[in-house]
């Protein structure tokens, strides 16, 4: 079996966040499953200087203006399609914006991505490669499925998948022409959207099959405060929704064989406390007698941040320590900096992203927090499991799917894997930072605890299989 994979981002090539985790990992793990996957992306600057073997396999004269090349070469295993049009691709800034705001003409940046996309799935490539499947991931590929369903699609069947229904990919209604949709689909049933144009909604109208990246999300689409506007279209089409967990690549997350950390194991956890201590260390902290938190976040409301900042003063007056890489919203930058500053020797801040640095705090952490108000699947939670830093998390999303939480019948049980609190809010939060700290005390229970995290299944395998299912339900 074929697929192509359309996303806007992809590790190793270019990420911002964990869609290009996704898309990355899919290609092998969907190759256990005897499924050859290709990815297209825009061939950002720079992208096709890290391709191996780089050759052109389809061309377009006019495609959004000017000529295009689609370049197949190979990069970490993976065979990558990169799209290669200077004009649209090649900016100064990020893929979808610079210091001054979103590039003016995305909508058309990605139109043209997924131009592309159902010209190769409907054709094929040069070399005489098609797809059975075409999948498409989030707003920046929402257009390859409606191009299938309006311009012919050759036989080959459409997925999309939902990441984070929060970016819909509005844009103007007199865009219709200019990113190629026929009149017909203007009406409220796939284009049009409150007047305006949603790539994300036709995408979720026209698609053979929709997936989200947990079955919690599926549902919780579904509801006003989650759907953000497009809850009755994917109620529409709740016969072909489906949820499926996202997976870690465990090549690269692994406590035994990280070069970042001292290794360590469920059976050997004693390296795990030299980690913490060099973490300790690195943040310039000072003792730490309670657990030790960590956050790797986007600083945001979604994210629960804000949340996060009101609950801090008591968790760190009792004992607790919290250390915590991210960026995003101004205000909530300066909260967490002016926390550090109350309290430089319980609590260290670094603004921005370090890859590396995310690797050793899951390493040195206790504990890792995810109080997000939604939360699509997340994988910080997973990472935490794999590396024993016990996940505290928002019973949301796939944060729900993935953790079990300390309950008295779970413990009971020995079934608990993390903590989880609803509802999402301060006083919630609240309650389990208590609990947290009270586990931790109890030795016997923690290491009970961070075991059984451990041995928490959030590979890519189930995953895979359920792709797998779904691919060949479409096709039959």
């Amino acid at each position: 079996m074929r697929v192509l994979s359309v996303a806007s981002e992809c590790v190793p090539l270019i990420k911002t966040g964990g869609l290009a985790d996704v898309v990355g990992a899919l290609p092998a793990a969907l190759a256990s499953q005897k499924i050859e996957m290709r990815v297209m992306i825009p061939a950002y600057k720079g992208i096709l200087e890290s391709l191996v073997g780089a050759e052109e396999v389809w061309a377009d004269w006019n495609l959004y203006g000017e000529h295009a090349r689609l370049m197949k070469g190979e990069v970490a295993g993976m065979t990558v399609l990169a799209l290669d049009a200077p004009h649209l691709y090649h900016r100064a800034g990020g893929p979808y914006a610079d210091a001054s705001g979103d590039y003016w003409d995305n909508p058309e940046r990605f139109a043209a991505l997924s131009w592309a996309a159902a010209a190769v799935a409907r054709d094929g490539t040069g070399e005489g490669w098609k797809p059975d499947i075409l999948h498409a991931h989030d707003w920046q590929a929402g257009l390859a499925p409606a191009y299938l369903r309006y311009h012919g699609n050759g036989g080959v069947k459409s997925v999309l998948t939902v990441h984070n229904i929060a970016f819909q990919g509005v844009t103007g209604g007199d865009r219709l022409n200019s990113l190629r949709l026929p009149w017909h689909a203007w009406n409220p049933e796939h284009a049009e959207y409150h007047g305006n144009l949603s790539t994300l909604k036709v995408g979720l109208a026209t698609a053979d099959a929709i997936t989200t990246v947990s079955p919690t999300y599926a549902e919780e689409l579904m509801r006003p405060e989650f759907g953000m506007g497009l809850e009755g279209v994917i109620a529409a089409r709740a016969n072909d929704l489906t949820g499926i967990l996202n997976g870690v690549d465990e090549a690269t997350w692994s406590p035994e064989n990280d070069p970042e950390i001292s290794p360590y194991s469920a059976r050997n956890l004693k390296p795990k406390a030299e980690n913490r201590a060099r973490l300790i260390e690195e943040f310039g902290l000072g003792d730490v007698p309670g657990p030790l938190a960590v956050v790797v976040s986007r600083l945001t409301w979604q994210k629960g941040i804000d949340l996060l900042a009101d609950a801090l003063p008591a968790f760190v007056a009792a004992g607790g320590g919290l250390v915590l890489l991210g960026s995003g919203e101004p205000h909530l930058e300066t909260a967490m900096k002016a926390a550090a500053e109350r309290w430089p020797e319980r609590v260290g801040v670094r603004i921005g992203y370090d890859e590396a640095l995310s690797h050793r705090m899951f390493a040195g952490g206790d504990a890792v927090l995810v109080p997000s108000r939604f939360e699509p699947c997340g994988l910080t939670q997973m990472y935490g499991l794999k590396y024993g830093t016990v996940p505290v998390v928002a019973a949301t999303g796939g944060l729900n799917d993935t953790v079990i939480g300390a309950s008295p019948a779970s413990l009971s049980a020995n079934a608990a894997t993390g903590i989880s609190f609803h509802p999402v809010d301060g006083i919630a939060l609240a309650g389990a930072l208590r609990q947290l700290l009270h586990l931790y005390q109890d030795r016997g229970t923690w290491t009970r605890l961070v075991k059984r995290a451990m041995k928490a299944d959030v590979s890519w395998d189930g995953p895979a299989a359920a792709y797998h299912a779904l691919y060949r339900s479409l096709l039959a």
